[in-house]
């Protein structure tokens, strides 16, 4: 089973990310990632594997930041490739995604039809690119994010960081909580 984290902190979040997923390491996975804002943009590192994969992808490209997300993956589509690993990204946004996007397949179709390029073979990419068509709509971050998850058919949680919105951590879930979004107090 996937698991995810995310923080908007006051301090370099990198490391906390990968002790957090670390402690999620009993659930089973088969590669990890995460993001964080460096200077407003979105930075990722990932890989297949155990924790200790991504700790030395780490070492060689550290990543700063103070907002961040991590992900464990348990392959649900897709085989256990960096393509294929959490965090999934666009050009503005960035999620972590744990459980089922049934409808991904019509989204994906819809996306790519208006231009969006999908890198790997996930459900979870879909995300991604529905918030950013969002965006490019000229929705702000929050509102973009609530009609995306509003046409994912499954059960998920989500945790979105944005590009240029430092200390913006998004979270949805699939079923009565309907997401909500929170500026770390600085």
């Amino acid at each position: 089973m996937c698991g995810i984290v995310g923080i908007a902190g006051t301090r370099e979040v990198a490391s906390v990310l990968v002790e957090a997923l670390r402690r999620l390491e009993y659930r089973g996975y088969d590669s990890a990632g995460i993001a964080t804002l460096v200077d407003g943009a979105i930075e990722r590192r990932r890989s297949p594997g155990k924790l200790n994969k991504l700790a030395e992808v780490l070492q060689e490209r550290p990543l700063g930041g103070r907002t961040g997300i991590g992900h464990t993956r348990w392959a649900t589509h897709g085989a256990p490739t960096e393509a294929n690993a959490h965090p999934h990204a666009s050009s503005r946004v960035a999620i972590v995604h744990n459980g089922i996007i049934e409808n991904f397949r019509d989204l994906r179709d819809e996306l790519s039809k208006r231009g969006h390029t999908f890198e790997s073979q996930t459900d979870s990419e879909v995300a991604a690119h529905l918030i950013t068509d969002n965006l490019d709509k000229g929705l702000d971050p929050a509102e973009a994010a609530k009609q995306a998850v509003a046409r994912l058919t499954g059960a998920y949680s989500l945790a979105v960081i944005f590009k240029d919105h430092e200390g913006l951590l998004v979270r949805s879930e699939s079923g009565p909580y309907r997401g909500g979004a929170r500026k770390s107090e600085r």
